[in-house]
């Protein structure tokens, strides 16, 4: 199984329109067929300087390669994240 997730900061002010839209869009990203428990979460603890998170899992490297690789995903970061997102942090874990 590999845990993906990011940690990111938007450019949009907090509690706008386009906030909102930008996490609805993300909602996308959960129809891709082998994402598993997909999660948008808000960032609470003020140690932290990202805003939002997002966690998904997968079977298995091939899982996550068709995730990567596809064009729902590649839309996404190419039209929504690669504008939208001021910062970012992508962590990849598999259980020891």
């Amino acid at each position: 199984m590999i845990r993906h997730t990011v940690a990111f900061t938007l450019k949009h002010p907090p509690g706008s329109v386009e906030e909102r839209e930008f996490l609805e869009a993300a909602l996308a990203l959960a129809e891709i067929s082998t994402v598993r428990k997909f999660e948008q979460l808000r960032q609470t603890s003020p140690k932290n300087k990202f805003a939002f998170g997002f966690s998904m899992e997968f079977e298995d490297q091939a899982a996550f390669d068709v995730y990567n690789d596809h064009p729902i995903h590649q839309a996404f970061v190419r039209e929504r994240w690669q504008g939208e997102v001021s910062t970012f942090m992508e962590t990849d874990y598999v259980p020891l």
